[in-house]
């Protein structure tokens, strides 16, 4: 269900998604609105699940978490419950970052961040060829990322 947002809410979502930890104060100062109707805004954003939550972002590189490889994943059952046992199997494996279905000539794509080619195979090797009805996947890793941004923009 998309949600009608005016320029304000628009405005308000900018400024969170750039530092969530603005003050009230100076989030209404920036849209500029008093402290209690933005107050109420946000209060709103958050009940109706526009706004899903307020987190830390990591540098992964710092965490040495630099190697990145995408995975696709083709299964060989892809009725209900086979995808919902891949789905829950998959979502239990740390490394994995992102997973996405696709539609295509392979079943999901997989984004698995972790310190070295050696501790992605190992991954591979313990975690993801472990996960239920896969039946076969071809590896890619990632050279640099050019664009890699955790924001959706409004």
């Amino acid at each position: 269900m998309e949600v009608g947002l005016d320029e304000i809410d628009r405005r308000i979502l900018s400024e969170l998604t750039s530092d969530a930890r603005i003050s009230i104060v100076e989030l209404a100062r920036r849209v500029n609105l008093s402290k209690t109707p933005v107050a109420a805004r946000v209060r709103h954003l958050e009940e109706i699940g526009l706004i899903t939550g307020y987190r830390a972002m990591l540098s992964p590189i710092k965490l040495g978490l630099s190697h990145v490889t995408f995975v696709e994943v083709r299964l060989d059952d892809t009725r209900e419950a086979a995808l919902q046992a891949f789905n829950d199997a998959v979502r239990a494996i740390p490394e994995v970052e992102e997973c996405y279905m696709i539609a295509g000539g392979f079943d999901y794509l997989l984004k698995v961040r972790s310190r070295t080619i050696e501790d992605y195979r190992r991954i591979m090797a313990e975690s993801l060829s472990a996960l239920p009805y896969v039946s076969s996947t071809s590896t890619y890793v990632a050279m640099e990322a050019v664009v890699e941004e955790n924001a959706v923009h409004v």
